[in-house]
């Protein structure tokens, strides 16, 4: 494999870039900021602008429900990152670009993100697509190549792929509109009906992350800062563990449900599998506390939080183009990785 290549994970959240021998050279929020036409910031600089910038500037996440939703705009995006790394790691042009894709989407779906990478200032000579579920497992440690079944529950930012893997290939997958973002928003209603006060996504992600549980809580405490809902003034106030812990139940019992409905359905000899190796749970939420408890009560089988689940995907990216040969022949073989076009 050449070694100007790039694995991309294009999150609803975040965009992650791998370069071969390097490693995770971009990682930053998937957002972009426009005024007068014309991307003025990317990634988390346009992040810290939500909320602060005047109205005359556009600020837009591209990717929605795990799906580019603004190719425009994410080309902008992608092309304003490549130019970064460019100025940082040297040439990018005539590289070659693995993108990974959500599985439950469609051919004009999965279509632009190959016309997205092809089109951008790398300019590649080859583009190849896999699976994000594929990766997600790769970046686990899971041998995916085994005739054993295996289960993945990836919680994204607006949506959670559940899939069951053997001999390489996906066997059943659910993609389901529930993630991380879903836990926010139900933080910031709550928080208004109960304490009329107002707070932005960034307040909402900081309670998930210091004070969820995903069942019995702790008794933490956060201060917070936002606007009272009947004087318009900025105010702070006490947030207990308990009170999020409660507000996100609903959004992760759920996610077990759909789970069960997807391991209802697979044969007896995959469920013998899934007994034996357990089911591993991977994105950013999946560092919610005690989320493997809660899948372990309502399911009965192993619970493994992965060791670095905001980027198994990216690392399982990194792990295909590193060991090319292997992956490559593998993953074409199982019409894991494709050529489109």
């Amino acid at each position: 494999m050449a070694s100007r290549v790039f694995g991309i994970d294009f999150g609803t959240s975040s965009i992650k870039i791998y370069k071969k021998n390097e490693g995770v050279i971009f990682d930053e929020k998937n957002l972009i900021a426009i005024f007068n036409g014309q991307p003025v910031a990317i990634g988390n600089e346009a992040f810290n602008m939500l909320g602060k910038a005047p109205d005359n500037y556009t600020i837009t996440y591209p990717v929605k429900n795990g799906v580019i939703a603004d190719i425009k705009n994410m080309l902008l995006l992608l092309n304003e990152a490549f130019a970064k790394i460019e100025k940082k790691y040297g040439k990018i042009t005539g590289s070659e670009i693995i993108v990974a894709t959500p599985t439950d989407i469609t051919e004009v779906e999965q279509r632009a993100y190959f016309d997205l990478a092809s089109n951008c200032i790398a300019k590649p000579k080859k583009v190849r697509i896999v699976q994000k579920p594929v990766a997600c497992a790769i970046g686990t440690g899971i041998e995916i190549m085994n005739a054993s079944g295996a289960m993945v529950v990836d919680i994204g930012a607006n949506t959670t792929e559940i899939s069951i893997m053997s001999i390489g290939g996906i066997v059943s997958s659910k993609l389901v509109p529930v993630g991380g973002n879903n836990f926010d928003e139900a933080i910031i209603n709550n928080v208004r009906k109960k304490y009329n006060l107002i707070i932005g996504n960034a307040t909402a992600e900081f309670l998930k992350k210091e004070l969820a549980f995903a069942m019995e809580p702790e008794h933490l405490t956060a201060k917070i800062f936002g606007k009272d809902v009947i004087s318009g003034l900025p105010i702070d106030m006490e947030i207990d563990s308990e009170f999020v812990t409660e507000t996100i139940t609903e959004s992760l019992h759920s996610l077990v449900d759909n789970v069960k409905s997807l391991l209802e359905k697979v044969s007896p000899e995959l469920s013998a599998d899934i007994i034996d190796s357990g089911v591993f749970i991977s994105g950013g939420s999946a560092k919610i506390r005690k989320l493997d408890k809660l899948f372990h009560q309502e399911t009965e089988l192993d619970i493994h939080i992965c060791d670095d689940p905001s980027d198994n995907v990216v690392n399982g990216l990194g792990i295909i183009i590193e060991e090319g040969g292997r992956y490559s022949s593998i993953a074409f073989a199982a019409n894991q990785i494709a050529h489109i076009g």
